[in-house]
């Protein structure tokens, strides 16, 4: 039975085929949840089985995989036995500080790239580390979903993006604003907001004092 998609059915044991029919799941089968992306990889490697996913707005999450409950249970130990020994304990240890060095490395680079964008001038100098560290910390961490961790565009991009999002919600009252629900509307909201921070980040690159009550500086942490 070769592996099948589909999407969840109406009840526990049923799954719904893309063109909508309703589905039964074979007997002697189970539903792994998702999770354990080792474990999930082995059974889908092992033999048949269904994939379960689900499109909620523009992601698409996985719901688990169903396949034959001895295939599971038989893969749950292989993996467990091999999770118990010192070398997997090794390994992993020697993954997670290469992953924790790539990560550092990655913010550096990516509050450096900040930093290149803002180009504030050397008065407000200060001001552009302050900002760049607090861009950095909110769109580097792993698992942020944030533009900072797509590969698809240039660091530089990602820096430029990353800033005028964090303006967005730091710096204008996007958060609380009522946009209608016209096709369109919010990304013209936000293209509006986007220019407003372009031009508040290019006061920053002139020589002359910032107003007083600037929402730039009042969104930044104090300096320690």
């Amino acid at each position: 039975m070769p592996a099948q998609t589909y999407l969840p059915g109406p009840t526990p044991n049923t799954v719904r085929s893309p063109s909508g029919q309703i589905l039964p799941v074979p007997a002697g089968w189970a539903l792994l949840p998702p999770g354990d992306a080792a474990l999930t990889r082995r059974v889908k490697a092992a033999g048949d089985h269904w994939l379960v996913q689900e499109k909620v707005g523009r992601k698409i999450f996985s719901r688990g995989v169903w396949a034959p409950r001895e295939t599971i249970e038989q893969v749950q130990k292989a993996l467990a036995d091999e999770r118990s020994t010192e070398a997997y304990s090794r390994r992993r240890e020697a993954d997670s500080k290469r992953r924790s060095a790539q990560q550092a490395e990655y913010v550096e680079d990516f509050q450096a790239a900040v930093l290149a964008f803002l180009a504030f001038h050397a008065r407000h100098a200060e001001v552009a580390q302050r900002l760049a560290k607090a861009v950095a910390d909110h769109a580097t961490p792993v698992g942020s979903g944030t533009v900072a961790r797509t590969k698809r565009i240039p660091i530089e991009r990602r820096a430029e993006a990353a800033v005028i999002a964090w303006m967005r919600h730091q710096t204008t009252g996007y958060d609380s604003m009522r946009i209608a629900r016209v096709k369109g509307q919010r990304r013209e909201v936000r293209r509006m907001l986007a220019q407003r921070s372009k031009e508040l980040l290019a006061a920053y690159r002139r020589v002359e004092a910032i107003a007083p009550g600037c929402p730039l500086a009042r969104a930044l942490p104090s300096p320690r």
